[in-house]
Parts: C-alpha cells; sequence; structure tokens
C-alpha cells in the first residue's frame, strides 16, 4: 500500500504563538531571546528578522544590530508545550501515528489506509489547517508525499505559507533542482566534500551511481543514494511512544576514581553511542552522564548540544564537561552510564566562520575515516590512545 504522511509545520513557532497571544506583534519583526543575560541568543525570530540575516543561536547583541526595529520578547517554553499539546489532541481524530517534535511546531501524521473514514490524506490535511487556524489561532504549512523526508522538503519549498502535494513516483523529480543543503539528514562534512567535487544540486548528487558515491563516501554512500532520490522508510512513530535515545553503559571491574580511566570508559561510550547515531542517520541534541558510586549514590548531569551532533570528538567534549559536573564526591565509581537523546536529522549548514568550518571538516573526516576502517576491518582495528586505560 502505497503510504501517505502529512507534514504540518507552523513556521517560526515560537514567534506564532507569541503573535496568537499579541495580535499587535503581526507582521513586525520578532525576535525571541532570554533578557538579561550576557551570552542571550536567538531562541527563534519572525521571518522579518530572517530576511534581516538573523539566524536561531546568533547572539542577542548581533542581532539588535542586524535588525534595531525588532520587538524582542522572553522565550515562553510552557507556552509552546501546551500549545503542541492542543495541536495533538486535534491531530489524534485522523490517526494514532503522530509523531512530533518537542515543541517546535512539527507534526508528521500518518494517514495510509484511512481515506474510506476521513477521505483523501489532501482533504485532512486541509481540514486539519482549517481547525488549527479556527481554535489556536496558527496558520500550519502542510503537505503530502509518500515518506516523511519528502514531505518535509515540501513543506521548506512553501514556507512561510503554503501547501504541497507529491505524488508516488514523484520524489526523485521533486528533489532534483533543489540545493543538496535543503535535504535533511545531510551533515556538514557531506557538504563540504560535495563542494569539493563542485556537487551543489540534488540532481548532481542523482547522476551519479552507488559505486561512484563509495569511493568518496564509503559507508555514507548508500545514504546519499537514496536519501538523492527521495527514498525513506522510516516510520512515522505512534503518539505516545518515548522518543528515541542512545543509551550506553559501563560497569567498572574495580570501582575507581581514577581520571584517566572514567576518561577513558567514558570516550569508549561515547564511540559507541556515536556509531549508533551515524547509522540511524540522526543527531544528539542532548548529552547526558550518570555516575553510580559505591556506596549507591547516583549523580547525574547534562548538557545541551548546539548544533546537534554525531561527531564523536565533538560529543565526548561534552560528555566530559557533563562528568565532571556529576563528579562531585570522593567516593569512587562503580558505574557510568552515557544517553544521548533529543534526536533530530543532523544540521546541513556550514558554519559562518572558516576556523571554525575548518575545524569541523577535521573531526569530521576523522571520524568518517575512522568508520571506514572499522567497517573494513573490524571495531578493534582501530583505537584511540585515551580508551586504552579502561
Amino acid at each position: 500500500m502505497e503510504r501517505s504522511i502529512i507534514h504540518l509545520n507552523i513556521a517560526d513557532f515560537a514567534v506564532a504563538v507569541e503573535r496568537a497571544v499579541d495580535v499587535r506583534l503581526k507582521d513586525r519583526p520578532v525576535i525571541i531571546a532570554p533578557g538579561g543575560a550576557a551570552r542571550a541568543a536567538v531562541y527563534d525570530m519572525s521571518e522579518e528578522a530572517y530576511r534581516s540575516g538573523i539566524r536561531k543561536g546568533m547572539t542577542l547583541r548581533r542581532a539588535t544590530r542586524l535588525c534595531k526595529d525588532a520587538q524582542i520578547l522572553p522565550p515562553h517554553p510552557d507556552r509552546y508545550e501546551h500549545t503542541m499539546g492542543a495541536l495533538l489532541k486535534q491531530t489524534l481524530s485522523y490517526s494514532p501515528l503522530i509523531e512530533s517534535g518537542e515543541t517546535d511546531g512539527h507534526l508528521f501524521v500518518d494517514v495510509t489506509g484511512s481515506a474510506r473514514l476521513f477521505g483523501p490524506p489532501m482533504d485532512v490535511a486541509w481540514r486539519l489547517r482549517r481547525q488549527v487556524k479556527k481554535d489556536l489561532g496558527l496558520n500550519p504549512i502542510w503537505s503530502v508525499a509518500p515518506n516523511k523526508l519528502v514531505a518535509k522538503v515540501a513543506t521548506r519549498l512553501v514556507k512561510p505559507d503554503g501547501e504541497y502535494i507529491v505524488g508516488a513516483g514523484e520524489e526523485e523529480a521533486l528533489l532534483a533542482p533543489l540545493p543538496i543543503g535543503l535535504v535533511p539528514g545531510i551533515e556538514r562534512n557531506d557538504l563540504l566534500r560535495l563542494q569539493e567535487f563542485n556537487l551543489s544540486r540534488v540532481s548532481h548528487l542523482t547522476a551519479l551511481s552507488l559505486e561512484q558515491l563509495q569511493i568518496p563516501f564509503g559507508a555514507r554512500a548508500l545514504f546519499l543514494y537514496e536519501t538523492a532520490r527521495g527514498i525513506d522508510s522510516s516510520p512515522v512513530l505512534p503518539i505516545g511512544q518515548k522518543p528515541p535515545k542512545i543509551i550506553v553503559d559501563h560497569e567498572f571491574g574495580n570501582d575507581t576514581n581514577d581520571k584517566p580511566t572514567l576518561e577513558s570508559a567514558l570516550y569508549s561510550l561515547v564511540e559507541q553511542a556515536g556509531d549508533k547515531l551515524r547509522r540511524r542517520r540522526r543527531a544528539a541534541r542532548r548529552v547526558a552522564v550518570i555516575l553510580d558510586y559505591s556506596d549507591g549514590m547516583r549523580c547525574a548531569r547534562q548538557l545541551a548540544a548546539k548544533p546537534a551532533t554525531a561527531n564523536d570528538l565533538t560529543l565526548f567534549e561534552l560528555a566530559r564537561r557533563a562528568l565532571r559536573l556529576a563528579w562531585t564526591r570522593r567516593i569512587r565509581i562503580r558505574h557510568v552510564r552515557l544517553i544521548c537523546d533529543r534526536l533530530t536529522f543532523p544540521p546541513a549548514q556550514l558554519e559562518l566562520f572558516a576556523a571554525d568550518q575548518r575545524q569541523n571538516e577535521q573531526r569530521n573526516n576523522l571520524i568518517s575515516a575512522i568508520d571506514r576502517i572499522r567497517n573494513r576491518f573490524g571495531g578493534e582495528a582501530i583505537q584511540l590512545g585515551r580508551t586504552l586505560a579502561a
């Protein structure tokens, strides 16, 4: 049976919610950012502010220089969470298969096989949009496509206001003329490598065979080959199912409080988690470390990854910082657990500064090379020195 996936996307979700509360903000440039913080960063921005050059994560000081007439509002996470709950409640009438972001205004709804109950998928999407607009004061973009990948791309094409229907068999034709960076799941390292070969459009990728892609991309070749053709078999998760996360553990043979031993074990966990993330084509937006002490006490700390990452070296930096925050006692440690959650598609945007771009390129190239060696010769074929202490 041909799948029918609806993607609802409320563009600039936080701003849209604030405008529903205060209609005076309509058509004005709006920036959502915590006020009073020395290093406040942009949480969200309106389309008007985006056109002025403002981006998420940019420092508020710089953003206000780019758009001096912008209205600055503090974020209200509880308000956004409540709105997402109301959105889910309305959508549940049409399908139990609903996958949503946390508070980002995105919903995937699988309505495959429900046409006899509710009519064609595009009618369901249209009714949902009308209900959301009437009850919540929000105006979602929507698309209907055979899979999540193509549905997400389709809504990106009609942002900030519109609709798109992609029929079965039209996936490759939709993607072909687009910039490669617009396709979800394409990583920075992929973009940099593609730039070296002067490949900038999806059609440039589809012109290459799988064997040709395997030469420069190794294990990533199959993903790029399928993604460029709009192939995506990932299911829409049932509502209420816990968000996916990566959990890996290490139990010490002898309880220890030796720093090199702890960091060695932690890096081994990072390697396991990073490999699982890359195989799932996901990146983690949060890293947590949980320590179990010899006396039964437990301590956990977590840090956000900005941007989301699946790179072992970047994950280890976050995990080591979380370890230092959790390691507050002199008692020896028996067990350490690493959790990578808030999984998302790897961000494809390139770094703004050349130095950052070069550093990320070097890191991603190193991890890709290690992956290729291990895929060919086995997991023990190559090890980092810091892992030997464990």
